[in-house]
């Protein structure tokens, strides 16, 4: 593929942060093309230059929001009414988890890899609401076992809501979604619960505008953001609801954009779209980075293209780390995802390779992360990680263990 690693070579010097260092860290913030940055600065001094507050420039900036959320939501495969803006996935998670009218005596499940975020706001929940919240043990069907059988067995006919991830952020696990769902809402024993799933690590890698989409499956929420995989700007992010269970869910945070108001200015309804979730004075020029970001990645290819890149990447690392003494990966398999975790069985500290790697000690600054649950180190594989970056990350792990 000398063609396409050429190819790859030249539309990497896109994004600025990949020159001078080795990336690995996508899961966490990707780095942003240059397109975006200047796309986020372009749009901000339009707005200045029209005056940041007028009838011009909100005539102006209600299109470039429209092509934001019409860019994500080709992205995930939805229509664009279904697109909540928001800053990141934990307000998409919070907008769905306090927007459901709790009572006391209901359940809320969630799994054992959860986001510390999700996990302490469904603690608060419970606190304020009564509501029953319960763990179950989803890391140990990472080799064995079939994690739609472990929720069937948690499932209880007071459950209300499964919070889930489509990706697990920690082992890098991909969850059958469309199994999930159908366990969910399953009259037949008993089940018809709502489900929030955390795209946190999906989106940008799993190509969901491929698969069947998100409104057929019938997922009710999907909390997702914009500067991780996708490598757009800090602080944008989105939530689909799926139309049948907006009715169920009311706003979590209120404000201008997502009321209907009278000749009066007096609210006097919910917007009829995914705006009744949104307050007001979103960041256009953020939002503007994270459209050019989107459009950057599609110059080089499809969704599908990328995740098969992804794929074919983590499998060579997994491969590589496998051979390595006193390296252990987390999964017995090659990932469906571009996370690689693994641990090391010498009983060093996980935190010192990576404080290593970060270091002047190998020949280029390589960035990874730690996992605190499972005690693990992320390497985080992009369609835009070279092999031979991945072969300078097992370089400098082996130079590691001979200290």
């Amino acid at each position: 593929m000398l063609t396409g690693t050429f190819m790859l070579h030249h539309h990497r010097q896109k994004f600025p942060a990949l020159t001078n260092k080795i990336y690995f860290n996508y899961g966490g913030q990707g780095p942003m093309p240059q397109s975006a940055m200047d796309a986020v600065t372009r749009t901000q001094e339009y707005i200045q230059e029209m005056g940041p507050f007028g009838a011009e420039v909100y005539s102006w900036i209600s299109p470039q929001m429209q092509s934001t959320r019409e860019a994500i939501a080709s992205i995930l495969g939805v229509t664009k009414d279904t697109i909540t803006l928001t800053g990141n996935v934990t307000v998409g998670c919070n907008i769905s988890m306090w927007g459901i009218n709790w009572q006391v005596g209901d359940h809320l499940l969630i799994s054992d890899c959860e986001h510390p975020g999700v996990i302490g706001t469904a603690r608060e929940i419970s606190r304020r609401f009564g509501v029953e919240v319960s763990t179950f043990p989803l890391m140990e069907s990472l080799n064995l076992g079939d994690p739609v059988s472990v929720i069937a067995e948690n499932l209880r006919p007071c459950t209300r809501l499964v919070v889930l991830s489509h990706v697990l952020w920690n082992t890098g696990q991909v969850l059958p979604l469309d199994k999930i769902v159908k366990l969910c809402k399953e009259p037949s024993r008993g089940n018809n619960c709502l489900l929030l799933v955390d795209g946190a690590q999906s989106v940008g890698v799993l190509p969901l505008n491929n698969l069947t989409s998100l409104t057929e499956l019938g997922v009710d929420f999907y909390a997702f953001t914009g500067h991780k995989w996708l490598c757009g700007p800090a602080g944008v992010g989105g939530l689909y609801v799926h139309p049948q269970a907006r009715e169920q869910l009311q706003p979590t945070f209120i404000g201008l954009d997502g009321v209907i108001t009278n000749s009066q200015a007096q609210p006097i309804g919910w917007q009829p779209d995914g705006r009744r979730y949104e307050v007001s004075t979103l960041s256009v020029p953020l939002y503007s980075g994270l459209r050019e970001a989107i459009a950057t990645h599609n110059e080089w290819g499809t969704g599908e293209e990328r995740y098969e890149q992804i794929c074919h990447k983590s499998a060579y690392l997994w491969q590589k780390l496998t051979e390595l003494p006193h390296i252990k990966c987390l999964k017995d398999s090659p990932p469906a995802s571009g996370l690689v975790s693994f641990e090391m069985t010498n009983n060093q500290p996980s935190s010192k390779l990576v404080q290593y790697l970060e270091s002047s000690l190998p020949p280029v600054k390589i960035l990874t992360r730690t996992i605190a649950n499972p005690n693990c180190i992320r390497v985080s594989i992009h369609y835009l990680t070279l092999e031979s970056e991945m072969d300078e990350l097992i370089g400098s792990i082996q130079e590691f263990m001979k200290l």
